[in-house]
């Protein structure tokens, strides 16, 4: 099969692209707006060790419901659009049906169950449902021919029944879910002014005696934190840290 046989699932599409902007791209932008620039984006980076990057999105996912969900649903149906395009066997019209979905069932339950944990059942549930209903789409795709079963790649004649027709609208409301809610949600979550760690309050010398001061945490030291001070605009050691009231460093993009 050569490139330009390859299905989109394959080969990368805009699904794929987006979920790589919100790994590299979003953790940036939400360290930069929530501490005020890239000059302090940056010396938070160092302070955290780069090697701490998806600590920034695994903060914003865990204090973020929709988001989280939205995000597994994307990963789920990409994840196994792309293995279905590697082998269509096992979701040809001649293969077992129960155990096509069954093996769709997997990955929506164990997602459910980490969103849940975090996030309380009913997101869960929501998690699981529509991670499960995208992946019966995929199979429904090419069960009912809306896909090439050599290539995988959609064909482009329309649809001439319902099981065609739901085909194409799972399609549908897969795209509209990777390229237009995921990264509006993911744009939102990085411009809120809500801190993606702890914030604390804590002692501080800067060679002008103890004070008092709120931090976000970059990592621990000792007995101690390395933080960014929110006033000074610095990095610093804290001790005798706290728990804040809020989690809110500053105002978010769309009230500034």
């Amino acid at each position: 099969m050569s490139d330009s046989e390859k299905s989109e699932d394959l080969h990368g599409g805009p699904g794929h692209l987006v979920l790589l902007a919100v790994v590299f791209a979003v953790p940036v932008l939400k360290l930069a707006w929530t501490l005020g620039s890239g000059g302090a984006a940056s010396e938070a980076l160092v302070a955290m060790e780069p090697a701490n990057w998806p600590n920034v999105l695994i903060g914003m996912l865990l204090n973020n419901a929709l988001l989280t969900t939205v995000l597994s649903i994307v990963v789920s149906r990409i994840t196994y659009a792309y293995f279905v395009a590697r082998s269509s066997a096992r979701v040809r019209p001649d293969a077992p049906l129960l155990r096509s979905l069954l093996s769709a069932a997997v990955v929506p339950v164990t997602f459910a169950l980490v969103v849940g944990a975090f996030h309380g059942l009913w997101w869960g549930v929501a998690t699981a449902l529509a991670s499960y209903a995208l992946r019966l789409g995929v199979i429904a795709e090419y069960r009912t021919g809306r896909r090439e079963r050599g290539s995988g790649r959609r064909v482009g004649t329309a649809p001439s029944g319902w099981r065609e027709r739901t085909a194409d609208g799972a399609w549908a409301f897969a795209m509209l879910l990777a390229v237009g809610v995921l990264p509006v949600l993911a744009l939102i979550g990085s411009l809120d002014g809500r801190s993606w760690t702890s914030v604390v309050e804590c002692d501080i010398d800067t060679g002008h005696g103890d004070e008092r001061a709120r931090l976000v945490e970059l990592g621990r030291q000792g007995n101690g934190v390395v933080g960014w001070d929110i006033e000074a605009d610095e990095v610093v050691n804290g001790l005798n840290c706290g728990a804040s009231k809020s989690d809110v460093v500053r105002a978010p993009w769309w009230r500034s």
